[in-house]
């Protein structure tokens, strides 16, 4: 997807419309003519290809449309390309500032992004010189990393169970020199994980808790916990067909979790990092847990079942519970949670809650900067009563329909009483519509808004 810059690499201009008169001045005569001809106007994302004299390919322009100051440009913007340019080399023959140049080249490669399935194919691509500005080795860490949770993501779940996310993580492990656990199928009764085990049960491959550290004991420790479902058929709350169509993703937040975790260790990021995945399938046998049983958590509360296709919110407790036991200096969640957050915010805008609000402000402003947007939603005090039972401690759901992603973020926060800092990501990780550069299929939300928060915050 990258090239060295060459004289035989062809110009790639991006156009705005208020630049369109410009930038035809720059062009021969012929040429303002082929222009003309196709009523080009820059229209965002349009593309028109700019022959030579001799009917050679001279150049690509992109338009932009109305885009105003270059900080308005995102990602997305020549995230499209790849697949509307002919196939040579290109360089970006528009003089950028740095951040747009590097948006600019971090959309390209984010366009060439293939499922794993599809990645392999000898045909050659387009490519683009990496622009003067821009650190190479920063840009393919924020690419592989993200590649990382689409790739996890778009796997089907008869290639992807907890076996193998455990894999996944155990490879990262070995990669950057981590230590690796696992606790796995019965052993979770004894290590005191006992929703895992629970909600895991019922399918023939083995629940799990996944385990990564890495870092110096003496830097500020970092502490990601991903929901790791690998495959969600509502247990016996079964889902309906088209609900459980797209389940295989219900393990984003895991994947998001993970990627995060890459990209720190790539770059040698000053924390103690530590990854928490509980990873299972919530599937239905004879053994599966079942609406009505009371559950005893890890953090010692009980928990009536209202609801099995609220598993996630069970597995994230025990392991938001062994996350608080140490205190991190922040601890951040990631989960497919509830569909409530994407009937309030559709499924391009994440919900974040949290304990600090300056932290969650801060969250949101990084997001909206790099085009990775989340949105603020409340964690509500007087719905807490609301997972009230009148046989344990707290119901896995409230007895209403309203508020159902307020009501997951609060059920979660029972879990999380010792860390002061806790962010909790609710995301979709799907993209359900065809568009330039978003192909329907995985997203990797959050990825690179929390990477530039960690880095803010700890270099």
């Amino acid at each position: 997807m990258l090239c060295p810059l060459t004289p035989q690499c062809v110009p790639l201009w991006l156009v705005r419309e208020s630049d369109l008169n410009h930038w035809r001045g720059g062009l021969t005569a012929a040429q303002r003519r082929w222009v003309d001809l196709h009523g080009y106007a820059a229209e965002r994302h349009r593309v028109l290809v700019v022959p030579g004299e001799g009917g050679e390919l001279a150049g690509v322009a992109l338009g932009l449309g109305k885009l105003g100051d270059w900080s308005s440009f995102t990602h997305w913007h020549s995230a499209g390309l790849v697949d509307r340019v002919p196939t040579v080399d290109y360089r970006l023959a528009t003089e950028l500032p740095a951040v747009a140049a590097r948006r600019a080249a971090f959309g390209w490669c984010y366009g060439a992004y293939r499922p794993r399935r599809n990645a392999e194919s000898n045909a050659p691509r387009p490519r683009l010189a990496l622009p003067e500005p821009v650190d190479r080795e920063a840009l393919e860490r924020e690419v592989t990393a993200i590649t990382t949770a689409r790739d996890l993501i778009n796997a089907g779940a008869n290639d992807l169970g907890p076996a193998e996310l455990a894999d996944a993580v155990a490879k990262l492990a070995a990669t950057y020199g981590a230590q690796f656990s696992c606790i796995t199928g019965e052993a979770l009764l004894a290590a005191n994980y006992p929703l895992v085990h629970a909600v895991g049960r019922g399918s023939p491959r083995a629940p799990r808790l996944i385990d990564l550290q890495w870092g110096a004991a003496h830097h500020p420790t970092v502490t990601l916990v991903g929901k790791g479902v690998c495959f969600d058929s509502g247990g016996l709350d079964l889902k309906s067909s088209t609900a459980m169509a797209l389940m295989k993703k219900d393990m984003g937040g895991a994947a998001v979790a993970i990627a995060i975790a890459q990209s720190l260790m790539a770059r040698r990021a000053p924390i103690r990092l530590r990854l928490l995945v509980p990873a299972v399938e919530n599937a239905v046998d004879g053994h599966a847990f079942r609406p009505g049983d009371v559950l005893r958590s890890r953090h010692g509360s009980t928990i009536e079942i209202g609801n099995t296709d609220a598993e996630g919110r069970l597995v994230l407790a025990d392991a938001l519970a062994e996350a608080d036991a140490t205190q991190p200096d922040l601890l951040l969640d990631f989960a497919t949670l509830t569909g409530a957050a994407r009937v309030a915010l559709g499924p391009e805008l994440p919900a974040v809650f949290g304990t600090d609000a300056a932290l969650v402000e801060r969250a949101r402003a990084i997001g909206n900067t790099l085009a990775d947007p989340v949105w603020p939603l409340p964690l509500w005090d007087a719905y807490d009563e609301d997972l009230g039972s009148r046989v344990a401690d707290l119901n896995n759901v409230a007895p209403n329909a309203f508020a159902g992603a307020i009501y997951g973020a609060l059920f979660l926060r029972r879990f999380v009483s010792r860390t002061p800092q806790w962010l909790h990501f609710d995301l979709y990780a799907w993209n359900p519509r065809e568009r330039p550069g978003r192909p329907v299929g995985a997203e990797a939300q959050c990825v690179r808004l929390v990477d530039e928060l960690l880095r803010e915050r700890y270099g």
